[in-house]
């Protein structure tokens, strides 16, 4: 007994133990993905400061945030028919959950007024997204740690979107984040409340219902997800029912106008097109179309067991002979990303504060599967083409163009990804797991 205790007493903590294992593995700390959590914890304290200082030393640039607080004070008036309610930049286009968050700033920045408290309100949601982006990378292993120094730290672009123009993208994009992360848990039904609540807040998240839809099927069966799809359009009943029970058509085709047209003077993505083939009806309907293929084609080959029927999904799960539509966290992950990048690949027109609808996705996809033979330098290259793309203003016919090229690049990729549901895939990961 007695020696025992002394042998536990000389023997190295755990916390000695990890901090040896560190140092020992100081040169690979950046490229290994076990010690992800530690170099994402350095970046994160290290946000906070750089997110002070950007608050404090770079001018605000107003776009949009005064006509969000002139569009919440006209139904703080009492005005609840959505075709009257506007600001300075135009009507209100976002759905209820916008009014009722962008209302709590309103009161919290004494009216829209105290901007600088804004801007520390943005950066804290800025952070806690940042957490969230973080604990899903955490989950999958899939990114090296040095990587998510470009993934927060080294792109202007976003927290230009935060914190210098006061977006509500990041508002939708964090509830977004927050109800991936209740999938990876395991909890579906929260999960599709918050999701819900992003699309309220800005219809843009609309972009990973294909793939949450595919999730839902594969994990339930068609009978257990309308539940879930019932829970999502009850939220957004209600939600909207103020402004419903005034003028229902005014509401549904302001906040959820499918057809909006942009401005070609925006445009990030389409600047090498004539205006009159950017704002032609059947470009917009041909990229529809392309739209809705690419994925029907990512269901049924990449997402779906290869050699399986796309209609087993719809059977309950214990009905089924297999249990191979089961997705792991890694799985999840990449069709719900996979799903919002093919709707930012066939965007009509991507505006510049729309960045943050993918941007935290990018290195993931670039990641996964196929892409694994790009040399790493070539896919810091992509990453860095894709951030300057979006910081060229305006935006020229190289700069669209690059961003295309990239895009097809990822999407190719991840067209040859070996499908991530196949049973050879998921033994090779299991093999490199072990």
């Amino acid at each position: 007994m007695a020696g025992g205790k002394k042998k536990s007493s000389t023997a190295p903590s755990r916390f000695q133990k990890t901090l040896s294992s560190i140092w020992q593995d100081k040169h690979m700390v950046l490229f290994k993905t076990e010690y992800t959590l530690l170099v994402t914890a350095v970046l994160w304290f290290l946000e906070i400061a750089i997110n002070i200082w950007v608050i404090q030393k770079v001018s605000y640039t107003e776009i949009d945030w005064k006509a969000y607080m002139d569009e919440v004070e006209g139904v703080i008036n009492g005005t609840y028919d959505y075709t009257q309610l506007k600001g300075d930049t135009g009507p209100l286009v976002y759905p209820a959950g916008f009014v009722y968050i962008f209302t709590g700033l309103y009161y919290l920045t004494d009216h829209g007024h105290n901007i600088r408290l804004g801007q520390y309100v943005f950066a804290v949601f800025y952070l806690i997204n940042l957490l969230l982006v973080m604990r899903i990378y955490h989950r999958t292993k899939k990114v090296p740690p040095y990587v998510f120094f470009f993934i927060c730290c080294a792109s202007y672009r976003i927290h230009s979107i935060f914190i210098l123009r006061l977006f509500n993208d990041p508002v939708a994009m964090m509830l977004c984040f927050g109800a991936i992360n209740l999938f990876l848990d395991g909890r579906w039904t929260l999960g599709c409340a918050l999701y819900s609540l992003a699309v309220s807040v800005k219809m843009n998240v609309l972009l990973f219902a294909p793939g949450l839809l595919f999730l839902l099927l594969c994990e339930f069966g068609l009978w257990k997800t309308l539940p879930r799809l019932a829970l999502c359009a009850v939220i957004q009943l209600v939600l909207g029912l103020p402004f419903l029970l005034v003028n229902p058509v005014g509401y549904v085709s302001r906040a959820f106008d499918l057809g909006r047209q942009f401005l070609f003077k925006w445009t990030v993505n389409w600047r090498f097109l004539p205006e009159d083939v950017f704002l032609n009806r059947y470009f917009h309907l041909a990229l529809l179309l392309a739209h809705i293929t690419t994925l029907l084609l990512f269901a049924l080959k990449r997402w779906k067991r290869s050699g399986s029927s796309i209609w087993t999904i719809l059977k309950d799960p214990s009905e089924r002979k297999e249990t191979a539509h089961k997705v792991n966290a890694d799985q999840m992950v990449l069709i719900l990303f996979t799903s919002n990048f093919i709707g930012m690949c066939f965007s009509r027109s991507l505006h510049y504060q729309f960045y943050v609808w993918y941007f935290h996705t990018l290195p993931y996809l670039l990641w996964s599967g196929g892409v694994k033979k790009l040399a790493h330098l070539l896919r810091v290259l992509i990453l860095g083409l894709i951030e300057l793309s979006w910081n060229t203003y305006p935006s020229t016919n190289y700069s669209s163009l690059s961003l295309h090229v990239c895009h097809l690049i990822i999407l190719l990729c991840l067209w040859l990804n070996p499908n991530p549901a196949s049973p050879s895939h998921r033994s090779e990961n299991k093999a490199k797991s072990h």
